[in-house]
């Protein structure tokens, strides 16, 4: 932007006065807001436990090594669980997600007005609730276990994969679409023909990414009674049994390493 200086040449800045003391009250603000909120942290922090954390840290990991490899006996059934629980929840959410994204999307909802309002509240409701609440509303509901665990994934993860299929489906060619309705096939025949053979890609990269993130999730789901390793990782905690707790961490590594490796080649398959 041109300005003029004292003799009255032509100076090319940036950004005018303005905008210049806009952004430089912006930046004051959220200095401002920074201070207020570390006063507060600081305010409800003892201090004294912070400044002796790395020592107790370093006490802790002189206790958990080396790991109890023996334990690894009892680990087997719950890691199993955690498996089941991570892929039967996200099979149970893609079975409910599919048809509520096709009632969110816009160019296949049956109602603008009334059913993708209700798609969406559906959406939302399940993506504002973390795994570890819906885990805790379904101990106190049926109990614990695995069951509890499962429902907890599966009820977490519809909105996830339904947001992210609604949007591929709005994103979708709709050439493809006239094409296949030209021939006079049916509402239904469209959506196998025209929309399906669209969206697999996506189908298929939102599940697998879905199950990754489901499996480490599921892993700390026993905390709260859901069943898994977790729930082993809560028993050892409450025992101070840390030798125990290095082991299972490791198991809960190797599972997440192993996961992505799975995802990985699955999306590198799919791409």
């Amino acid at each position: 932007m041109p300005i003029s200086d004292v003799s009255g040449r032509k100076v090319w800045q940036l950004r005018s006065r303005n905008e210049q003391l806009a952004r430089w009250a912006m930046w004051l603000v959220g200095v401002a807001i920074f201070m207020w909120c570390w006063q507060r942290i600081s305010e409800a922090t003892t201090w004294v436990f912070v400044w002796d954390a790395p020592r107790i840290a370093a006490d802790m990991g002189a206790r958990a090594w080396p790991p109890r490899w023996s334990y690894m006996s009892e680990l087997w059934v719950p890691l199993w669980d955690t498996l089941n629980i991570a892929t039967l929840g996200t099979l149970l959410a893609i079975i409910a997600a599919v048809p509520v994204a096709f009632l969110a999307a816009r160019n296949t909802t049956p109602s603008a007005l009334f059913v993708r309002p209700v798609a969406l509240f559906i959406i939302v409701s399940s993506r504002s609730i973390n795994s570890l609440i819906w885990a805790l509303l379904l101990v106190s509901i049926i109990g614990p276990g695995v069951l509890s665990g499962l429902l907890a994934i599966a009820l977490r993860s519809i909105g996830f994969c339904a947001k992210l299929l609604y949007e591929a489906i709005e994103e979708i060619d709709p050439k493809q679409v006239e094409a296949v309705t030209a021939t006079g096939a049916s509402r239904w025949q469209v959506m196998a023909y025209g929309i399906v053979p669209q969206i697999l890609p996506a189908f298929a990269g939102v599940t697998v990414f879905r199950w990754d993130i489901n499996l480490r999730e599921s892993t700390v789901l026993g905390l709260v009674g859901a069943g898994g390793i977790g729930l082993q990782l809560k028993s050892s905690l409450d025992v101070l049994a840390w030798p125990q707790v290095a082991l299972i961490l490791i198991i809960i590594l190797l599972a997440v390493l192993l996961s992505e490796w799975v995802s990985a080649r699955v999306r590198g398959a799919i791409i």
